[in-house]
C-alpha cells in the first residue's frame, strides 16, 4: 500500500469522515424519498452515476473542503450504504476474505487464509451496525430486534449470517458472516495447499464412489462443510441425493438433488422444522444417499438408522476434535435423543453404520489439514474399534499412509 492510499484509508476511519458520510447518507435518503425513486430496481451503472452526481452537488452546495480522491471515496461509500452492506460491502466483494466479524462499530475483523486480522473499515455507531444487519436480513424475510435479539440466516449466495444485538450482546450489536465460496474446492486445490496427500485423495474418491458412509469431524472453522462439499462432488450423477442442512451450503452439481433446510420457530415459538423432521421425511423420499450438513442434535439416531438401512454412501459432519471424541459425541447426542440402550449396543450400531471418520483441522498457522482418515470396524469382544489409514504427522509435517500396517 502506497503512502497516498494509506493516508486515504486513515482518513476514512476518522470521526470527521464518518460524520460527513452519515450526513451525506441522510441527504441522499431524503432526496430519494422526495423524488419517489426506486433505486433498488436500477442497474449498478445507473446507481453509480446517480450517486456520483449527487455527491458532487452536495460537496459544492455545502462548500466542503474535499478533494477528488475523497469525493470518489464518499461516492463509493454512499453507494454501498444505499444498495449494499455499508462499510463491509468491500469485504463481501473480496474473494480472498472467508469470514467477516463485526464486534460493534469500531471492531471489524476478517479472516484470510485461516488468520484473523483487523479490517480497515468501521461503522459510525451501534445504530449503523443494526441498520446494515437489517439490510442483510430484510430480503430473506428475517429481522433482529429486542424481541428477537439473535438470528441465523443464509444469504442468497449461500453465505451464513449470525447477528446478535443488545440486550443479549452487552458491548453492542455483533455480526458474523461465513462467506460462501463462489467456486467449489477441487481435489487438486487441496493437493496444492498440502491439505492431504494424493494417496488419501484417491482413497476417499474410491470410497465415495463405493458408497462408504462417512462422518467428517473437526472443530469450529476447520473446514468440515467445505470438505463434505468436496466429497459430495464425487457422487455419481445417476443417484438421488437428499441434503438436510440448517443453512444450505452444499453445492452438488447433480441432476437429482433435493435440498431441504430447517426452519426456526416463529415468534410464538411454533412451526419449527428440525433436522430430525427433515431426516425422517428424507427417508420417505426414495433417497440413494442422505447428506446431513451437521449432526448436532436428536437427528443422530435417524441418521445412523438411515446409514444402517440401505442408504449407503450417506455423509454428515460432526463437531469433535478427533475420531475417538466423535464416538463419545455421538453417544452424548444419542442420549439427548432418548436412547436408553447399553453403550455396547450403541457402539455396535455406530460400527455397522459408519465406515470412515475423516478428521479435518485448522492448524495454528491457519493451514487446514486432513489429520486422519480412520476406519471404523468391530471384532469379537469389542463392538467398535478405530484404525487410522492415513494420518498427518505434526512433528515431521508429513502425510503418512498407514494402510500397510492396518
Amino acid at each position: 500500500m502506497n503512502a497516498s492510499n494509506d493516508q486515504m484509508m486513515r482518513f476514512r476511519l476518522t470521526d470527521q469522515y464518518q460524520q460527513l458520510k452519515s450526513a451525506l447518507h441522510k441527504h441522499l435518503i431524503a432526496l430519494i424519498e422526495d423524488r419517489n425513486l426506486d433505486i433498488d430496481q436500477w442497474d449498478a451503472t445507473r446507481v453509480e452515476r446517480f450517486v456520483a452526481e449527487q455527491v458532487r452537488l452536495y460537496i459544492m452546495q455545502q462548500r466542503l473542503p474535499v478533494n477528488q480522491r475523497e469525493s470518489d471515496a464518499l461516492a463509493q461509500d454512499a453507494r454501498d450504504e444505499l444498495v449494499g452492506f455499508g462499510p463491509i460491502q468491500s469485504l463481501v466483494d473480496d474473494d480472498s476474505v472467508n469470514d467477516i466479524v463485526v464486534n460493534g462499530p469500531n471492531k471489524v475483523f476478517i479472516e484470510r487464509g485461516g488468520r484473523l486480522s483487523v479490517a480497515a473499515v468501521r461503522f459510525v455507531n451501534d445504530a449503523h451496525v443494526v441498520r446494515v444487519i437489517q439490510r442483510i436480513l430484510s430480503p430473506i424475510g428475517r429481522r433482529v430486534d429486542e424481541s428477537t435479539p439473535m438470528v441465523d440466516a443464509r444469504l442468497p449466495d449461500g453465505s451464513r449470517v449470525n447477528a446478535i444485538v443488545p440486550p443479549i450482546a452487552l458491548d453492542g450489536p455483533c455480526l458474523s458472516i461465513r462467506k460462501f465460496r463462489r467456486t467449489a474446492l477441487t481435489g487438486e486445490d487441496l493437493l496444492n495447499t498440502g491439505t492431504l496427500s494424493r494417496a488419501a485423495l484417491d482413497y476417499l474418491h474410491e470410497r465415495v464412489r463405493g458408497r462408504a458412509n462417512m462422518i467428517i469431524v473437526g472443530g469450529t472453522g476447520s473446514g468440515k462443510t467445505t470438505f463434505l462439499n468436496l466429497l459430495s462432488q464425487w457422487i455419481p450423477p445417476t443417484e438421488r441425493v437428499i441434503t438436510v442442512e440448517d443453512a444450505a451450503e452444499l453445492r452438488l452439481e447433480h441432476d437429482h438433488v433435493v435440498r431441504l433446510e430447517t426452519r426456526p420457530p416463529n415468534l410464538e415459538g411454533q412451526r419449527a422444522v428440525t433436522a430430525r423432521d427433515l431426516v425422517r421425511n428424507a427417508l420417505r423420499m426414495r433417497p440413494d444417499r442422505i447428506i446431513v450438513g451437521e449432526v448436532r442434535g436428536d437427528e443422530v439416531m435417524d441418521m445412523l438408522q438411515a446409514m444402517n438401512t440401505g442408504h449407503d454412501g450417506s455423509m454428515t459432519t460432526l463437531h469433535a476434535n478427533a475420531p475417538k471424541e466423535a464416538v463419545h459425541r455421538l453417544e452424548l447426542l444419542a442420549g439427548f435423543a432418548g436412547y436408553t440402550g447399553s453403550e455396547a449396543n450403541f457402539r455396535s450400531q455406530v460400527a455397522s453404520a459408519v465406515n470412515l471418520f475423516v478428521h479435518v483441522s485448522r492448524l495454528v498457522t491457519g493451514e487446514r489439514k486432513v489429520m486422519a482418515i480412520t476406519e471404523v470396524y468391530s471384532e469379537e469382544g469389542d463392538p467398535l474399534k478405530l484404525r487410522d489409514l492415513f494420518r498427518f504427522d505434526l512433528d515431521s509435517a508429513q502425510h503418512l499412509d498407514l494402510r500397510s500396517a492396518a
